[in-house]
């Protein structure tokens, strides 16, 4: 038998406006949960037209694009969210479609995974969902593929619509501080790329989180405890948690004496948020999937801050001033930046679940309110942004109090033989409000 999909009813709704359009060819991405027993569907979103069409691709997928697309929806899902499949809509027969779709689930899921810091446990869901719509018919084709199988084959599966399938989710959040410390590459005697540098900086970090030992409202919960044990049936619950680093996991990253050519220092509070599904959850896989979502969305501002600098090194390359090579960041002295704050907005009107954007200082609200439209084809405006749950962040000017909270990164040039003691922990506090901080010292 095969993995059965509970949809919720506004998923039908965008899906059957699609297929009122005049284009005979749309992808998307299918958004929702997976869990043991049944996985739920709560939102869809189309991909974004290419500006310049891939030339000679006709109504094949475009599985760069595609992925690309899904790569960054990723970073704007919380907790318990993930991108579980893909859809298309087209007048093709569904077994002519089934190929590419299976090449194209895999794509996508090979893009996504390789973002992660996040180990998958032996027990996780590996199928993922491919759709096929007929656009005039309205036929549907579910079929499920093992992403972890290369040669795994399609499975049939159920598509079943309903009403308010996430209205009685449980929403949990944190506040995590974080304080670590990322050696940088000498580029004169590394060949790794800043990006690798920094994947394996937050290992270690990963790792804590992985162990902390997770409070739901004060009290540690055994992993097989229902986490809505008596609460009322379909009561939605708001749920806080704190993530302890014990001394016995800090000792595991004590000072190492290593070369490098500078360091990143991480530092400040972030704002978490996980959703989990109303069908008997236990306490462990809320924990599992709040953990996720603090790992993640660190990754996501680390990497969006490089991509940032990448972007300016072009530029600055398009009107002559030289620079290092390809993929190369050349780090300054006393150069500060500051990491996107996060951004929540309601994945549909009047909901109760929330997808997320990252703001960077400079830009304007209109902006995230694009990125929402373009990415997820969700309709936002400036009072649906909650920009509440982390604090903007502001450069610390040279001999500013330590104390204020701010997201700063301070770049400068690497030095040969240099060597550092690198300590990096993550220590827990209780915040109404949160900012992370961003600052790269020199040696």
């Amino acid at each position: 038998m095969g993995r059965g999909y509970i949809v919720d009813d506004t998923v039908e709704v965008y899906l059957s406006k699609l297929c009122e359009q005049q284009s005979d060819h749309v992808t998307g991405l299918v958004i929702g949960q997976n869990s043991i027993q049944r996985d739920f569907v709560i939102m869809a979103c189309r991909t974004p037209s290419r500006e310049e069409p891939l030339v000679g691709a006709g109504k094949s997928p475009d599985k760069e694009w595609i992925s690309e697309h899904a790569r960054q929806v990723s970073r704007m899902l919380p907790g318990g969210l993930s991108v579980i499949g893909v859809f298309v809509i087209s007048d093709a027969d569904a077994k002519e479609t089934l190929a590419s779709l299976r090449q194209l689930v895999f794509a996508v899921q090979r893009l996504i995974s390789s973002e992660s810091l996040w180990k998958a446990d032996d027990n996780e869901v590996t199928d993922c969902v491919t759709l096929h719509i007929n656009p005039k018919s309205r036929k549907i084709s579910c079929r499920t593929f093992d992403i972890k199988d290369p040669k795994s084959l399609a499975k049939p599966a159920d598509w079943k619509y309903q009403a308010a399938v996430c209205s009685s989710w449980s929403t949990i959040s944190c506040c995590v501080k974080v304080d670590l410390l990322v050696p940088l590459p000498d580029n004169k005697a590394c060949t790794k790329s800043m990006d690798e540098c920094l994947k394996e900086g937050l290992k270690v970090w990963t790792y804590q989180i992985e162990n902390a030992v997770c409070l739901i409202d004060g009290i540690q919960l055994p992993d097989d405890a229902e986490l809505t044990a008596g609460q009322k049936r379909n009561a939605r619950q708001l749920l806080t948690a704190q993530l302890l680093v014990t001394p016995a996991q800090q000792n595991t990253s004590r000072d190492v004496v290593q070369q490098c050519g500078g360091a990143l220092s991480l530092r400040g509070a972030i704002h978490s948020r996980a959703y989990v599904h109303n069908n008997k959850p236990k306490a462990k896989l809320a924990e599992k999937i709040l953990k996720n979502d603090v790992v993640s969305t660190m990754v996501t501002r680390v990497q969006m801050l490089l991509d940032e600098l990448l972007a300016r090194e072009d530029e600055s390359k398009e009107v002559g001033t030289e620079k290092p090579g390809t993929g190369t960041v050349l780090l300054r002295t006393s150069e500060q930046f500051c990491l996107p704050h996060r951004v929540f907005c309601p994945a549909k009107a009047n909901g109760t679940l929330c997808v997320c954007d990252y703001r960077f200082n400079d830009e304007d609200p209109s902006e995230v309110i694009d990125r929402l439209k373009e990415m997820l084809d969700v309709n936002a405006a400036d009072h649906n942004l909650d920009t509440k749950q982390e604090i903007v962040a502001e450069i610390i000017e040279s001999g500013e109090s330590e104390e204020s909270t701010a997201e700063i990164a301070d770049v400068q040039e690497p030095k040969r033989n240099n060597y550092i003691g690198v300590a990096m922990a993550t220590v827990v506090a209780l915040l109404a409000t949160a900012a992370s901080m961003l600052y790269l010292h020199d040696i």
